[in-house]
């Protein structure tokens, strides 16, 4: 397996996911369900290489646009699980590596798209700190109303014994927010600013969101 030590390490080009509603985070685990021709392909791609995408959001949801504007900051991701189904589809898990900032896209026949990426911004989520200060227990109390308000379950041991990194970047991943919220977590400069983001999120939130379960 390739070790990355550096942003130097990582390769400037990659291929793009764009994906509303979903963001990788360093050290996080994001399964997704590939189903689509060009993505299909794109995989195939990365099995053959590296293994690495990047994931990113659109701006713009790519049910209305044809060729959606992309966020500036996405996240790139190793593939550690890879699994084909029986109708065709792959089913795989990528690990987070490190952001990037997205300097421009890249022309290329291939189906998909492709991004020439900055990691030097984010080069500290390649380094794997010492337990950082985070008010678990505000965040809890925030978490266990916003499940309450929507019927949604969680593994509470889980939740107490996780790493603050762990648990701050798992629910930033899994917590149904908008797509704009979601990018705020991706972007928050360090921890606490994403846990407190986190906290925030939880605290404001309405109670109109559907049945969801955390496992």
């Amino acid at each position: 397996m390739a070790a990355y030590h550096s942003a130097a390490d990582l390769p400037r080009l990659l291929p793009l996911f764009p994906l509303t509603g979903a963001v990788l985070l360093p050290r996080g685990a994001l399964p997704l369900n590939i189903f689509e021709p060009r993505y299909l392909e794109m995989i195939d791609h990365a099995l053959a290489g590296d293994r690495l995408i990047g994931m990113i959001q659109p701006t713009e949801h790519e049910d209305k646009v044809l060729r959606p504007a992309l966020s500036n900051v996405g996240c790139a991701g190793r593939i550690i699980a890879f699994r084909e189904t029986d109708d065709n589809r792959y089913l795989i898990t990528l690990a987070g590596l490190c952001r990037f900032r997205l300097e421009r896209e890249a022309e290329s026949q291939a189906a998909w798209r492709q991004g020439l990426c900055d990691f030097a911004p984010f080069a500290g989520d390649l380094v794997e700190g010492s337990e950082a200060p985070v008010p678990r227990e505000r965040l809890t109390a925030a978490l266990q109303t916003y499940l309450a308000n929507r019927d949604m379950k969680a593994d509470w041991k889980s939740v107490m014994t996780a790493p603050a990194e762990a648990l701050v970047n798992a629910l930033a991943m899994m917590c149904p927010f908008d797509p704009a919220e979601k990018q705020a977590l991706l972007e928050a400069a360090t921890l606490g600013e994403r846990a407190s983001t986190l906290i925030a999120l939880l605290e404001m939130a309405g109670d109109d969101a559907g049945p969801v379960t955390l496992n």
